[in-house]
């Protein structure tokens, strides 16, 4: 049996197993009077893309120096680096976020027009804890050997790092950078707490002037999906093209 066909089998299994279930439901529907906030929706899902975007890109570069951080000579960088990877990993997003806007913020006098960019700096932070974690195990699953070897032919510390580090490190970190990228973009949705308009402060409002929940949260669900399935394919692809490379 093909992947291909495997996975439809697997997805009308549970797109039936999933209608039975609404279909079972004494309810009816409302989806004319969440309809008419479609605007509501389609701004809050661009503003959600823009947060992820950013804290995406900002999050994969704090990883990476908190990672070279963690594996410094230095006593003060590598502490410095770790106080931050378990204050951050240890407590909930939620609130960082408060903290983040109503303590920190507020001590600097930052305006409320600058809300999203503290909240996408917090989320930052708090992925880019995991992901120097992530990027610390990958560099340091590269054999001594190796390193040892390269430098013995002549290359520099950049061409080692270039040519022999990172092509292995990368290929051994991107399922779990992509599993962390993923849970980021569905992490953005706690920014509704800080009224910033994304699509989860969308739903709440919709909900709230509509009362139709699940009418109000499934085009959530929805536009997540869309987000995070491209995240998961792309890191496929890159899992098999550096594969080959490496081979």
């Amino acid at each position: 049996m093909s992947r291909w066909l495997a996975h439809l089998i697997v997805i009308a299994v549970l797109a039936a197993g999933c209608g039975w279930a609404f279909a079972s439901l004494d309810m009816t529907w409302n989806w004319g009077v969440v309809w008419e906030y479609r605007e509501a929706f389609w701004k809050g899902w661009w503003t959600t893309v823009g947060i992820a975007v950013a804290a995406l890109m900002l999050s994969c570069l704090i990883g990476l120096a908190a990672a070279l951080m963690l594996r410094s000579r230095f006593a003060i960088l590598e502490a410095a680096a770790r106080v931050y990877v378990e204050l951050i990993r240890g407590t909930p997003l939620l609130v960082q976020l408060l903290v983040g806007w109503y303590v920190v913020a507020a001590a600097l006098h930052v305006g409320t027009s600058s809300r999203a960019a503290v909240g996408i700096l917090v989320l930052a932070a708090f992925s880019g804890a995991y992901m120097a974690e992530i990027i610390r195990g990958g560099l340091d699953a590269i054999p001594r050997a190796q390193i040892d070897s390269a430098r013995a032919i002549g290359l520099t510390p950049l061409q080692t790092l270039r040519f022999v580090v990172l092509p292995q490190a990368v290929r051994i970190v991107l399922p779990s950078v992509a599993g962390q990228l993923v849970s980021l973009v569905k992490d953005s949705s706690l920014l509704s707490i800080l009224s910033i308009s994304e699509l989860t402060f969308a739903a709440r409002n919709v909900n709230s002037a509509t009362y139709s929940t699940l009418e109000s949260y499934l085009p959530l669900a929805v536009g997540y999906l869309i987000l995070t399935l491209p995240l998961s394919g792309l890191s496929r692809w890159l899992e098999r093209r550096f594969r080959y490379e490496a081979a």
